[in-house]
């Protein structure tokens, strides 16, 4: 059989070289707009994170547009190095300033094997070798594109593509079916809480946030949260395995894995530096990182939906990066109906939270599969 042989990844490519994006700022979404795709739109595991898509409104933007075969990489900051296979499936892109893409030749190599060669370990250490100190170092489009890669035949790349790819395409089912379900969960919220359709014949009094049910009140957030801040593991791998399989939770996605669990239980995290208003529904034994917020109360489903609404943009403290902190979080002011209505909330939307969490539980299951066999099919590349 044809060896495994060693190439630059700029030599995979269509027109040998990678492009940054455009640099334009991003608007608020709308469907009649190009999408933005911009770092924090990426997942640290190449997903897409739909939950705060933007759109760009430039008269340049359509030559930025992302097309099959392209993938792109993060280039600056804590992300650098991150990636994105770009699935037409997933709607049109325009890419963002502070990524970097390369369109890859399928004549060469099949486009998606360099995917999960991203998400290998031989990948990741070398991203890592620019790490410099506390910070990491910054990638450049020539740099990428000399990035060395090893690869099987292309028979082989075609085979092991086609094991992995049905474990993503499923993980990727799930996560729509989860959108779907956050937004009928968000419409179940809105009609009880921001329209008050059920109380609607009932009298209303005047607040501080506007109309409200009567012996409804105004009151900050913590009074019903239990608010903390993530730590730093003290160990932790890029790779999970036997030893470090409890999830290190960033402010968007996994970022890490640890030997050991910080907290157990249900609860949503968000971050506290760098990227603000992401949330994550977690369950089970995790450890949220130093640039996180934990954030648990009986009132689960209600405060999940609270949190999609706060300004966190308003809340901002940080002057080089942003930053979000326990008691402005824990201040912010919501409208809080009564116990019973709390709870026949909670109830009412119980099914729906069980389903999204059932689908996260099953995306982590399906990822450590992809993760295990994923350093087994590049064996052969490292040991050539």
């Amino acid at each position: 059989m044809e060896e495994w042989k060693t190439y630059r990844l700029e030599d995979l490519t269509i027109d040998g070289k990678g492009h940054y994006g455009i640099g334009a700022p991003a608007v608020d979404y709308d469907e009649n707009k190009f999408t933005y795709l911009r770092i924090t739109d990426i997942n640290d595991d190449g997903s897409l994170n739909y939950s705060g898509l933007k759109s760009v409104d430039d008269p340049e933007a359509s030559k930025y547009l992302l097309q099959e075969g392209d993938i792109v990489f993060a280039r600056t900051g804590n992300s650098t190095g991150r990636s994105y296979y770009y699935e037409p499936s997933d709607g049109q892109f325009v890419f963002a300033g502070f990524l970097i893409k390369f369109s890859l030749d399928p004549t060469k190599v099949n486009p998606r094997f360099l995917k999960y060669y991203t998400h290998s370990k031989m990948y990741y250490e070398w991203v890592q070798s620019f790490d410099t100190g506390a910070t990491r170092g910054n990638i450049n489009a020539q740099t990428f594109g000399s990035m060395e890669i090893n690869l099987p035949p292309r028979e082989v790349q075609d085979r092991l593509v086609e094991i992995l790819r049905s474990i993503d395409d499923k993980i990727k089912l799930n996560n729509h079916i989860n959108h779907n379900l956050e937004e009928q969960a968000r419409a179940l919220y809105k009609s009880w809480f921001v329209d008050f359709e059920p109380f609607k014949g009932g009298k209303f009094v005047d607040s501080e946030l506007g109309m409200i049910p009567e012996g409804w009140t105004v009151a900050p957030l913590g009074c019903i949260a239990t608010i903390s801040s993530g730590k730093r593991p003290p160990f932790k791998s890029t790779v999970q395995n036997e030893e470090y399989k409890i999830p290190v939770l960033g402010a968007s996605s996994v970022m890490a894995y640890t030997s050991e669990y910080l907290i157990e239980g249900l609860y949503i995290i968000t971050g506290r530096v760098g990227t603000l208003g992401e949330l994550q529904r977690v369950k089970g034994k995790i450890w949220p990182s130093d640039n996180t917020l934990v954030i648990s109360s009986d009132y689960y489903n209600f405060v999940y939906q609270v949190l999609r609404e706060v300004d966190y943009s308003s809340l901002n403290r940080g002057s080089t990066q942003p930053l979000l902190t326990q008691s402005d979080l824990k201040s912010w002011p919501i409208v809080l109906p009564p116990e019973d209505v709390l709870n026949r909330f909670e109830s009412c939307s119980l099914s729906l939270t069980s389903s999204i969490l059932m689908n996260i539980e099953q995306n982590g299951v399906l990822r450590n599969v992809r993760d295990s066999i994923l350093p087994v099919l590049m064996h052969d590349g490292i040991n050539s």
